[in-house]
């Protein structure tokens, strides 16, 4: 399992809205000096299991096998999709007696678009959206309760 840890910021009905930090991956990714993914933190939204309340320290998980599903999915896909289209456009315009590269670029476009299409819909399927969403496995810690005196709100 990959598992961050994350503070919760709101709950929204029966999920959570979690902040999490860059992925303490990032500092041992040898492109971590070429990365172009922002320092800033990310908010996910994950079902709320375990009925954390806002700003509890939590951790949540996605198993590793769907984490490598979708990576294929949103890398892999398209560009598998953008080849078969340019080697199909090849291979019609002999039989369409076509430019070659010119038909090569529109039908890897369109090929191209497609995978974005099929991905799209995918994406809309409740139950492979209930599939890929990472779960809430345990609370860290507690937030801390705030007496009446206090004015700090922080959270982190």
């Amino acid at each position: 399992m990959i598992s961050e840890q994350g503070i919760v910021e709101r709950i929204k009905r029966n999920s959570a809205l979690i902040k999490v930090a860059k992925s303490s991956a990032c500092n041992h990714c040898t492109s971590k000096d070429s990365c172009s993914v922002p320092d800033k933190n990310m908010v996910i939204e994950v079902k709320n299991s375990l009925n954390a309340k806002v700003g509890d320290l939590v951790e949540v998980s996605v198993p590793e096998g769907t984490f490598i599903v979708l990576s294929l999915m949103i890398y892999i896909f398209p560009v598998a999709a953008l080849m078969a289209g340019a080697f199909l456009g090849n291979y019609l315009s002999t039989l369409l007696d076509t430019d070659p590269s010119l038909t090569a670029i529109i039908t890897g476009a369109l090929f191209l678009f497609a995978s974005f299409v099929i991905l799209k819909l995918i994406d809309r399927k409740k139950d492979t959206r209930d599939k890929y969403i990472p779960n809430m496995t345990r609370i860290v810690s507690n937030a801390p309760e705030l007496s009446s005196g206090d004015d700090s709100h922080s959270l982190i």
